[in-house]
């Protein structure tokens, strides 16, 4: 490893790691020592991918966030597929749950893809998608026509598609 490389990695760990081993330490239910090595392993690749970590593909820690998500996943299929060679009287544990990770991503996602609209754009989405306020509601938010909410949640939907395009989330 060279000190560019070992520059990465510092960099990494100290803009992300706090964040990455939360997310390790949900996805482990709370096993510190397994979210560790998760945290290391996620690093490794990170290092062994930095193709990946160009901001223009998208956000650096949703990659991160992604990549120790799957690398949980696979590590619990590894141990399951070796229970029938252990007799325990307890069950395997089950997977990591799904459903809090990909929220977790999907939120730092959407929210680096807002962060990329305009204000006008953003502040129309917010306001009718988060906030679930009705057009009228969202007009008068706003200060503008009920006509211009829907033009531009029209426009901001579209703007939306191209940034998530852009960061590689859709297809």
């Amino acid at each position: 490893m060279n000190d560019q490389d070992a520059d990465l990695l510092r960099a990494l760990q100290d803009e992300h790691g706090d964040a990455l081993f939360a997310h390790a330490v949900r996805l482990t239910g709370g096993d510190r020592q397994r979210a560790e090595d998760l945290v290391q392993e996620t690093l490794l690749r990170a290092w062994r991918h930095p193709e990946a970590l160009d901001p223009e593909r998208g956000a650096v820690r949703s990659w991160l966030f992604t990549t120790a998500r799957n690398l949980s996943i696979d590590a619990w299929r590894r141990r399951s597929a070796r229970v029938g060679e252990v007799v325990t009287d307890t069950l395997p544990e089950p997977p990591p749950s799904p459903d809090e990770a990909d929220r977790a991503v999907e939120a730092w996602t959407v929210a680096e893809a807002l962060a990329r609209l305009s204000e006008s754009h953003r502040d129309v989405l917010v306001e009718c998608f988060y906030r679930g306020r009705s057009v009228a509601e969202a007009a008068a938010r706003l200060g503008v026509p009920p006509g211009t909410v829907k033009s531009r949640t029209h426009y901001a939907l579209r703007q939306l598609k191209m940034v998530l395009d852009e960061m590689g989330v859709t297809g």
